[in-house]
């Protein structure tokens, strides 16, 4: 006796209904675009997204800016968002600030809170402006963290900027910052 036979008709229906249901989802599976989600990213694909530069400077790319340079650059891409000398308005202040972190008002700006120029440079190539985030060339951030940090006597006014003299600028509050090891694990972690 065939399958087909032994089944009622009504459940040889349902089964040649559900053979065919899985065959056209198949064939709609291959035939739509993957997202490509879990895959692993290409060396050009991961180099685009991996822009950070840690304290050390590791990873700065090629280029330089001078104070003058950054001055322009700031003038046309910063200054309406944070004013003038980058003295703040409408968004936030800049420049100052300098021993004012311990005050009961405090100031936390580049020069009075940010521990390594380096991760000045990170930020401004990652984040600004806020409308065009990482639309600055290498030149133009290193530039503009010149400028910046010429405004509060940081680096002199004709300082100029690349991988090599950043990561050398001393921070005013560099030794702000505490970095704690504890000696063991507590108990039960």
């Amino acid at each position: 006796m065939s399958m087909l036979s032994r089944l009622r008709r009504p459940d040889a229906v349902l089964a040649a209904a559900a053979a065919a249901v899985a065959v056209i989802a198949t064939a709609a599976a291959a035939a739509t675009p993957s997202p490509n989600l879990g895959r692993a990213p290409g060396a050009a694909e991961l180099a685009a997204i991996d822009i950070s530069i840690p304290p050390d400077g590791k990873g700065l790319p090629a280029g330089a800016g001078t104070v003058e340079q950054g001055a322009a650059v700031y003038a046309a891409k910063c200054q309406a968002c944070h004013g003038a000398n980058g003295a703040g308005g409408p968004n936030d202040r800049l420049t100052g600030g300098v021993g004012s972190l311990a005050s009961p008002k405090p100031v936390k700006t580049i020069a009075s809170y940010w521990p390594y120029a380096t991760t000045v440079f990170d930020y401004v190539r990652r984040a600004m402006p806020i409308t065009e985030p990482q639309s600055l060339t290498n030149d133009e951030v290193y530039a503009v963290t010149a400028y910046l940090l010429s405004v509060d006597g940081i680096v002199a006014k004709d300082a100029r900027l690349d991988a090599a003299s950043l990561p050398k600028v001393r921070m005013p509050n560099r030794d702000g910052f505490v970095s704690w090891e504890p000696k063991e694990r507590p108990k039960g972690r």
